[in-house]
């Protein structure tokens, strides 16, 4: 009897320690189910990149191979798209115009966002009903916005003309005037796109620990000092992301305001590329050309991107120490 319970009590300590092995066995480790689960939430969003960006792409780069007429006929041509665009001077307008747009728009763009964000974390009194009014115009339909900012610009009956006047000021032709109108459309897209980033900034420094600003204030930093040495070190990634973000939004962005706002005038003053290209299609029907300036706004698009990548560090504005 005694052996017969030993051989039992052999059985009972084994097999707790076989059961996890078959229990593994049937299923998924913890890290095939992390993987699963992120794949599952990536899905969608890698679906919609495929079909909705991906694929559209290399669709236009092969139509830009192809002249097509407005009645669906195809014909091969090469690279004829391309040598017309680098002969095309309207086109290299449009595009000398887009640089000085990105060249202005972002780098005041991030100041104020960035401005914006730093007001908007100190605890003042409404501080949420701030933060909802500057997000507001971003998720306004840019062609409200157009319409409404045309309206107030107007020069004969606009808003901004009759204040002047009642100052004292002679009025100004904002969106008839070669001179005027792209800066006004770069105040019109700052206005509309602070908000967003300034959430992206607000964020970003509502990550930085508490701790680290206490402890400059008991060694006497001032304001200026706590920015320089705390804040803005510690705000480089958000500041790539946002300045990376806005250049890719500036260079491909705006064609409905650009349309609602000025329609490219005054005498092309506002024609930016992606203004230009969509003429081409769907003005002239010429789909192989515009998706040749298409396919090159891209490329130059890509090589910017990778300028700032390389030139920052992916967010760290460092010398990799």
């Amino acid at each position: 009897m005694s052996s017969v319970a030993a051989q039992e009590g052999r059985r009972t300590a084994v097999a707790p320690a076989q059961a996890p092995a078959s229990s593994g066995g049937r299923g998924l480790s913890r890290k095939h189910r992390e993987w699963l689960a992120a794949g599952l939430f990536l899905a969608p969003d890698v679906l919609g990149l495929l079909v909705f960006v991906a694929v559209p792409m290399v669709l236009s780069v092969g139509l830009s191979f192809f002249q097509v007429s407005g009645f669906g006929s195809y014909e091969w041509i090469g690279l004829g798209n391309y040598r017309r665009m680098m002969n095309d001077p309207l086109f290299w307008d449009s595009m000398k115009i887009t640089g000085e747009y990105v060249v202005i728009l972002v780098p005041v763009l991030f100041c104020v966002s960035l401005g914006l964000g730093l007001l908007v974390k100190q605890k003042l009194p409404g501080v949420g009903v701030y933060r909802t009014a500057l997000f507001l115009p971003y998720v306004i339909s840019l062609v409200v916005v157009g319409v409404l900012w045309k309206f107030l610009l107007d020069e004969q009956t606009g808003v901004v003309n009759r204040a002047m006047r009642a100052a004292g000021f002679d009025g100004e032709s904002w969106l008839g005037s070669p001179s005027l109108a792209l800066g006004c459309v770069i105040a019109v897209m700052v206005w509309v796109m602070m908000g967003y980033y300034m959430i992206i900034f607000l964020a970003g420094l509502q990550e930085i620990p508490k701790e680290l600003y206490e402890a400059a204030k008991l060694d006497g930093a001032g304001p200026w000092t706590t920015f320089r040495t705390i804040t803005w070190p510690l705000l480089r990634p958000t500041s790539f992301f946002v300045l990376l973000m806005s250049t890719v939004a500036a260079i491909t962005g705006g064609l409905d305001l650009i349309f609602v706002l000025t329609n490219g005038g005054p005498a092309n003053g506002t024609s930016l590329a992606i203004f230009y290209i969509y003429q081409q299609a769907f003005g002239f029907g010429e789909y192989g050309y515009a998706s040749a300036m298409g396919s090159f706004l891209v490329l130059i698009m890509v090589v910017i991107s990778a300028v700032i990548f390389k030139f920052t560090r992916g967010g760290r504005f460092d010398d990799g120490e």
